[in-house]
């Protein structure tokens, strides 16, 4: 199990690391998982080899009992012949083989058991970097945002601690509202000298034709009393 906890140790300070410098969290976590993919290699590696122990246990295993069967056989042999002796060297041989054969059996299970916590440990192990996986561009979306947002806000923080530009764009303003005035009271004065100078022609009008009925009637008065030629 220590190749666990080696991989464990190493993903936590990878993780540290990835925190400690998270300003550029896209390529700190492709680079967390090509770590963990790693170690997940060759935590692989440590459990085939323990598979592969368990393995030769096993037909070491099989093998002192194959030999112990054998020299039951020949203490058979033996007997058969009448020749107690040999058969009893023979049951001898085999105890031996039976002795050998039951501590390849402790061991062959001890180290199937220590197997099959390997395995589950690496399927468990596995699944996690699966799933962080999955979870990466997750967390490279969500670090993209808070960067963006943190933008936004220093360049709003910038402008808003920026109180002559805003006094530039006051000025300007007042600038501008005193140059539509000055420009709607020239035309206002334009009209109104426009107006007066209407009024003042058909005044001159009206009067010079008053004038003009009034002489005209005076002669035609004056034409009554003349004296009639005819």
């Amino acid at each position: 199990m220590g190749i666990f906890s080696r991989l464990k140790t190493l993903i936590s300070s990878n993780v540290n690391d990835v925190i400690n410098k998270a300003e550029k969290p896209e390529k700190m976590l492709n680079q967390l998982l090509i770590d963990m993919n790693e170690q997940l290699i060759e935590s692989k590696k440590a459990v085939a080899l323990a598979i592969a122990d368990e393995k030769k246990l096993e037909r070491e295993l099989q093998n002192q009992r194959a030999l112990s069967a054998e020299w039951e056989r020949k203490a058979m042999l033996a007997v058969q012949a009448g020749k107690d002796d040999l058969a009893k060297e023979a049951l001898l041989r085999k105890q031996e083989y039976d002795n050998a054969a039951g501590e390849y059996q402790k061991q062959w299970e001890a180290q199937k058991t220590s197997v099959e916590k390997l395995k589950e440990s690496l399927r468990e192990l596995q699944s996690k970097i699966e799933e962080a996986q999955r979870k990466k561009n997750l967390l490279i979306a969500r670090a993209k945002r808070a960067e963006a947002q943190q933008k936004i806000q220093s360049t709003i923080s910038a402008v808003s601690g920026n109180q002559t530009a805003f006094a530039a764009f006051d000025r300007m303003a007042q600038k501008v509202d005193q140059m539509e005035a000055e420009a709607d009271a020239a035309k206002e004065l334009e009209d109104l000298s426009a107006d007066a100078s209407l009024d003042k022609r058909f005044a001159e009008l009206e009067k010079s034709g008053s004038s003009a009925d009034l002489m005209l009637l005076e002669l035609k008065e004056k034409m009554k009393a003349l004296p009639d030629k005819t």
